[in-house]
C-alpha cells in the first residue's frame, strides 16, 4: 500500500475492524518534542487493541502502523486504503503534537522534519482525517486521539474548557473522539508535560486498562464504559506534572465493544486452561453480535 509499516492479521472477514495507528515523530526541532515519544505509543495501541476487538480479535482486525518519519501524503494514503475496505468498524489513531494554521482555523498533525514555518502545510491536516473517516465504507468508525499542543494551538481548540472553537476545529457529528489532548508549554515547563506515548498519556492508559481489564465489570464493555478506567489512570499524571490536559470522551452507544480481561480472568481463577478454551469460553459468554445501542 505504498506504506512501509507493519500490517497484521491481513485479510479478516467484512464486519470485522480496520485500525490505522499515526504515530508522527515531528523531528528534531524543538518546538515539537511533544511528539518525541508518539511512535511508541503508536505501538503500544497497536499491540494493545486487536486481540480485545469483540468479535473479531487478532484475525478479524486489519492492522496498518504508518511510519513515524511519514509524511502527510503516506499518511492520507494509509488511512483512505482503509477507510475504503468493506468492515464493520474503522478505527483511526492519531498521536503527536498538533499545530494550528496562521488563521487558527484548521488543525494538523505535524510530521517529521517540520519548522515552524512549514509545520502546518507540511502536516496531516485534521479534516483530511475526517473527510477520510465520514466516507469510509465501514458502518461506525472512532478516532483515538493522543496528543499535545502548543500555547497558541491550545488556545484555538478551546483550551481546558473546550468552549472557543472546538465546533469547528475538532468535533464532527459523525466520527466520535476518545483520548486526550494535553498543553505542552515548550522549554523548560515542556519537561513536565505528558507526552504522547510517554508515560501518564492516553495511549499508556488505555493500553494498561486493556491488558488489566475492569474488575467487576461484564465481559464486553464499549469504549464510553471504559472511560472511567482510563480516567483514572491518567488522574495521576495530570496532578504529578501540573501542566493543563483535556479529556475527549467518547459518547455512548454504538457496537464496537471490547474486551474485559478482568472478566475472564476473574471467571477462570485458579484455573489452567488453554487458549484454545479460552477462545471458546469468550465465544460462549457473550453475543458474537454486539447489540445496537
Amino acid at each position: 500500500m505504498g506504506v512501509t509499516g507493519r500490517e497484521a492479521a491481513a485479510t479478516g472477514p467484512v464486519g470485522g475492524v480496520d485500525l490505522v495507528v499515526i504515530g508522527a515523530n515531528g523531528g528534531p526541532e524543538r518546538s515539537y518534542g511533544g511528539s518525541a515519544q508518539a511512535a511508541y505509543g503508536a505501538q503500544v495501541l497497536a499491540q494493545a487493541l486487536p486481540p480485545v476487538c469483540f468479535d473479531t480479535g487478532n484475525r478479524g482486525c486489519r492492522v496498518t502502523v504508518v511510519p513515524p518519519e511519514a509524511d502527510a501524503n503516506a499518511m492520507l494514503t494509509a488511512l483512505r486504503e482503509a477507510a475504503r475496505q468493506e468492515s464493520r468498524w474503522l478505527v483511526v489513531c492519531l498521536l503527536g503534537q498538533l499545530v494550528v494554521d496562521p488563521r487558527g482555523r484548521r488543525l494538523a498533525l505535524v510530521t517529521g522534519g517540520s519548522t515552524p514555518e512549514n509545520a502546518y502545510r507540511r502536516g496531516l491536516a485534521w479534516d483530511w482525517v475526517v473527510s477520510c473517516m465520514v466516507h469510509g465504507a465501514q458502518e461506525e468508525v472512532l478516532l483515538l486521539v493522543d496528543a499535545v499542543a502548543a500555547p497558541e494551538t491550545w488556545a484555538a481548540i478551546g483550551g481546558l474548557d473546550g468552549e472557543q472553537g472546538v465546533a469547528e476545529l475538532l468535533v464532527h457529528s459523525r466520527v466520535p473522539l476518545w483520548g486526550r489532548i494535553g498543553l505542552y508549554p515548550g522549554g523548560r515547563r515542556g519537561r513536565s508535560a505528558v507526552l504522547p506515548g510517554g508515560e501518564g498519556s492516553f495511549s499508556w492508559a488505555l493500553g494498561r486498562v486493556l491488558e488489566r481489564g475492569v474488575p467487576a465489570a461484564p465481559p464486553a464493555l464499549a469504549p464510553a464504559e471504559l472511560q472511567p478506567a482510563v480516567a483514572a489512570e491518567l488522574a495521576w499524571g495530570e496532578l504529578a506534572s501540573g501542566v493543563e490536559a483535556r479529556l475527549l470522551v467518547p459518547p455512548s452507544g454504538g457496537r464496537l465493544l471490547l474486551r474485559n480481561r478482568a472478566a475472564v480472568r476473574g471467571a477462570l481463577a485458579g484455573l489452567s486452561v488453554s487458549e484454545e478454551l479460552l477462545a471458546v469460553l469468550w465465544r460462549e459468554s457473550a453475543p458474537t453480535d454486539p447489540p445496537s445501542a
